[in-house]
């Protein structure tokens, strides 16, 4: 998938194909990269990325990679063991000092509540230790003709759906407020999600939380 290709079907089926258009093509570039950002957004799992990473040294919070919209697994110690998802109501139960211990190779992991790019590990880091995780990566900003190799070629139609919902909801004269609605709800329920709401798994209060994905306020920035 290029996005030119995105910009041209988009036009296809805005019937902006002739001069003058209603959209420069720089603008609706701009359109279709927001799409990928919500995209990721609604749906983490479509950019996850395996890879490794370098602890900071005698810390039990850890970052994840520069580029992550959220941390999503934390497998093991590159070459050693296992790291075992827990919570932290239950560490600070079973060990309240835990944080203060020795510094060895990581056993438990623990999701950061209120910062989906930041996690616990248990013991925290000895220098130099490697990590074999998984993290979601955000969609940095296409040209036209590159290759948007973080999603597959089968979500081409749920770009092309983002796009035209961003350019029909723009504040101009042409703005058209139900076609916006009807392709923003054919983006959601392409990706399988309800239009009203979203669930995602709160690990450290071991339930869901039900999250409101209704809007269609193109202001939302989600850059």
């Amino acid at each position: 998938m290029i996005l030119n290709d995105v910009v041209t079907e988009v036009r296809r089926m805005l019937q902006d194909e002739n001069s003058p258009q209603r959209y420069s093509d720089t603008v609706l570039l701009g359109f279709a990269n927001q799409a990928l950002r919500r995209i990721a957004v609604l749906r983490p799992d479509l950019f996850a990325k395996v890879t490794t990473m370098t602890c900071t040294t005698d810390e039990a919070i850890q970052s994840a990679p520069t580029d992550s919209l959220r941390i999503m697994e934390v497998f093991s110690v590159s070459g050693g063991n296992g790291c075992i998802e827990t919570n932290r109501e239950s560490l600070d139960q079973a060990y309240p000092q835990w944080m203060n211990d020795t510094a060895s190779a990581a056993v438990n992991w623990m999701r950061h509540t209120r910062n989906a790019n930041k996690f616990f590990i248990y013991p925290k880091s000895p220098a130099g230790q490697v990590l074999d995780i998984e993290y979601s990566q955000s969609p940095p900003t296409y040209d036209g003709t590159t290759t948007v190799d973080l999603l597959s070629d089968a979500y081409f139609p749920v770009v092309v759906d983002g796009t035209i919902f961003l350019a029909e909801s723009v504040d101009n004269e042409h703005v058209n407020s139900n076609r916006a609605s009807m392709f923003y709800k054919s983006m959601i329920n392409a990706l399988g999600y309800n239009a009203q709401s979203r669930l995602l798994t709160d690990t450290e209060e071991g339930g869901l939380i039900s999250v409101n994905t209704s809007k269609t306020n193109v202001t939302e920035d989600l850059t």
